[in-house]
């Protein structure tokens, strides 16, 4: 049985521990991020280059990559949209709108964008295909300051429920995955922010000095093993409580 993965972000924390934990198991994996990991390697690992905040010329630099992934007739796909940003953090009314576009673009649109064109691409009948987006508790509880990312993981939750609703008669699935607070380094940012423009700053330096950050590698394996290959629900929603 072949089976590959696409993985966005995977220049650190948990997308270049997915990319890891699935070289590991055997699968072809293409990596999606603006710089290559040195970890990451061997014939079956690709990686392309592509800056989600240039969504304008993404389509361009994902589909020449994802249609050789395809052409090889895997038995099984699947695309993690794990990428994100925290470029965005201050509360609304100081952001400005170039800000906030640029936000939206790599937190929403590209997901999006990847998600359209793995649909497009990997259209074999044949083929069991996946779609996990990595989302936050942050899409049901709003943190002050991060209104943006908040947005942008709601609305990539209900990517999950269209990618369902639309797809749910084929082979294709999707879930979304709230993976807990993992010490990343989008985490080491959030806990270095003032709290002028994070007003909810301690929360994030409280996970840090209480120890509750969990390794990427350690939730890297439970997500492959539970969403990637195990059984799921279609449109469901997991939280890291359920891996």
């Amino acid at each position: 049985m072949r089976r590959c993965a696409i993985v966005t972000g995977v220049s650190a924390g948990l997308g270049e521990a997915l990319a890891g934990q699935l070289l590991a198991r055997g699968y072809d994996v293409l990596g999606v991020g603006r710089r290559r990991s040195p970890r990451l390697a061997g014939t079956r690992f690709a990686f392309v280059h592509a800056d989600l905040a240039r969504v304008d010329a993404l389509e361009q630099a994902l589909v020449p990559a994802f249609t050789t992934l395809a052409a090889c007739s895997p038995d099984f796909a699947c695309l993690i949209n794990n990428a994100a940003t925290v470029g965005g953090v201050g509360l609304l009314g100081t952001l400005g709108g170039a800000g906030i576009a640029a936000d939206l673009d790599v937190n929403l649109a590209a997901p999006v964008i990847a998600a359209d064109c793995f649909c497009r691409i990997f259209a074999d009948p044949g083929c069991e295909r996946r779609i996990v987006n990595v989302s936050s508790g942050a899409a049901q509880s709003p943190i002050a300051g991060a209104a943006l990312y908040s947005i942008a993981k709601a609305g990539l939750e209900m990517l999950t429920r269209a990618l369902a609703a639309e797809q749910g008669g084929g082979r294709l699935r999707a879930v979304t995955l709230r993976p807990g607070v993992i010490d990343t380094p989008m985490q080491e940012a959030m806990r270095g922010q003032p709290v002028e423009r994070l007003p909810g700053v301690a929360m994030f330096r409280d996970f840090h000095a209480s120890g509750r950050l969990v390794a990427p590698a350690g939730v890297a394996t439970k997500v492959v093993v539970r969403l990637v290959e195990g059984e799921i629900d279609n449109g469901r929603t997991y939280a890291y409580a359920e891996l």
